[in-house]
């Protein structure tokens, strides 16, 4: 139950973004839509040089809302977004957001709330996601992206129905003094930029707080190659958050990109014509099997046959295309050359900014 004390917290929301005409307006009209207070709300669009209308249709918003301001993202990629956004924003809090997304009226003000009354450092809502468009590819994409055969045990994106402490949530509520005493997001990673931040945090000492109450309708990527693209960067900067926050992958992390390298160690026995482990296409068989019984699991339960069809497509996407972008990203991101760069002596500094 949320306070009925007045909000008095002046909430800064950043909004990277580029080529978003599809969902700015969308996104836009969801968050002015919210019962926070406008004049305690200020709205940051960072836009990475879109070449479509993007930038016109947020003109036409700060037109009619003031609190609007779009800054300009020569660079494109994410981090670098996020750290403009911060360095220009006037509030105590910044509430990231993503341009896919539709947010619960009560969203805004439900994050402030929670970030006091649970004395933390983050907080984040639940992923409710939607497909992009109306062919069975994108629906397929939607429901796959929110399975645990498909994507693993996130809380903010499988279901949950209480608070919880966890290690990681969609976009994050954040209190303006943590990118002070920690740093910002780190412009190395295109991807996975919010895993490494929420686990530097947590390593000195923060807090971070799934709120199931705060709702994001999520719309997931639209075409295949969006999505191989997506969940290859993905596996790509994993290794890298890995050595950055001087932390092993998880069993969960590593399945992927061990399958794939069983999938190769198969094809280089049969080229070779060695045949010195046929047992070992049991795992293979094991694979297809899950994928099957959880594609027509869905099925039934979406009451979408065709989703059979499509969905042992999309799971072997995901996972090949994580795994294969995992084993690059260890290729390419040597540990030493890391190190040196970050100017890290050791990947397991326990320094806390709490320990004073």
């Amino acid at each position: 139950m949320l306070s009925n004390n007045k909000p008095s917290r002046y909430v800064s929301i950043i909004m990277p973004c580029r080529n978003e005409e599809k969902h700015i307006s969308a996104c836009l009209d969801s968050v002015l839509s919210n019962d926070y207070p406008k004049g305690l709300l200020e709205i940051i669009v960072i836009d990475g040089t879109s070449d479509d209308s993007t930038r016109e249709l947020v003109d036409e918003y700060i037109r009619k809302h003031p609190f609007i301001r779009l800054l300009h993202n020569p660079d494109k990629i994410t981090p670098k977004g996020l750290n403009i956004g911060i360095t220009n924003a006037k509030g105590d809090i910044i509430m990231r957001m993503d341009v896919h997304s539709r947010y619960c009226s009560n969203y805004i003000s439900t994050l402030v709330h929670y970030l006091d009354e649970l004395n933390c450092d983050n907080v984040g809502g639940m992923w409710i996601t939607k497909p992009s468009g109306t062919n069975i590819i994108a629906r397929a994409i939607a429901v796959a992206t929110s399975l645990p055969f498909g994507i693993g045990d996130a809380w903010y994106r499988i279901g949950e129905n209480r608070i919880r402490q966890v290690d990681t949530v969609p976009y994050g509520c954040y209190r303006k003094k943590v990118f002070k005493e920690i740093g910002y997001f780190d412009e190395d990673l295109i991807r996975n930029q919010d895993d490494e931040f929420n686990a530097r945090l947590i390593k000195n000492g923060g807090k971070i707080y799934l709120i199931p109450e705060a709702r994001i309708e999520y719309y997931a990527r639209e075409s295949l190659n969006e999505i191989i693209k997506m969940f290859y960067q993905y596996g790509f900067y994993k290794p890298l958050v890995n050595i950055k926050v001087g932390k092993p992958a998880t069993i969960r992390q590593l399945i992927p990109p061990l399958f794939v390298l069983y999938l190769l160690s198969i094809l280089v026995s049969l080229f070779f014509k060695l045949y010195l482990f046929p047992y070992t296409l049991t795992i293979l068989a094991i694979y297809f099997i899950l994928n099957i019984l959880n594609s027509l699991v869905t099925a039934i339960k979406e009451k979408d046959i065709k989703l059979a069809l499509v969905l042992p497509i999309i799971f072997c996407s995901i996972h090949l295309s994580y795994g294969f972008g995992y084993i690059a990203g260890l290729v390419y991101h040597p540990i030493p050359r890391v190190l040196k760069r970050n100017n890290i002596d050791s990947p397991h500094d326990n320094r806390s900014r709490k320990s004073n």
